[in-house]
């Protein structure tokens, strides 16, 4: 994980537009009252893509090797895989 800026922000000030960005596109799925699977699933990929980054840039675990970066990623991959699981099924 590179601490070099980019266009003059950090890369942990560009994680957060990028949360932001994607919490705004949630609000406005919400907001339209957008339905269907498949937007189900693009708003719980989209939370998990926020999990991933809050771990990776928030949490400081972007930077470790080995078993220390796992826990975060099966917290997102099991309970995602379980809802997209639902999700499926129940159409």
């Amino acid at each position: 994980m590179s601490n070099k800026p980019f266009l003059g922000l950090r890369p942990c000030t560009w994680v957060y537009i990028t949360l932001v960005s994607l919490t705004f596109v949630t609000f406005y799925i919400g907001e339209k009252e957008i339905g269907g699977l498949s937007i189900a699933l693009f708003v719980l990929g989209i939370a998990m893509i926020k999990g991933h980054l809050v771990g990776a840039y928030f949490m400081g675990l972007g930077g470790l090797r080995g078993l220390w970066r796992w826990p975060v990623s099966v917290w997102l991959i099991v309970p995602g895989s379980l809802i997209t699981t639902a999700f499926i099924l129940s159409s």
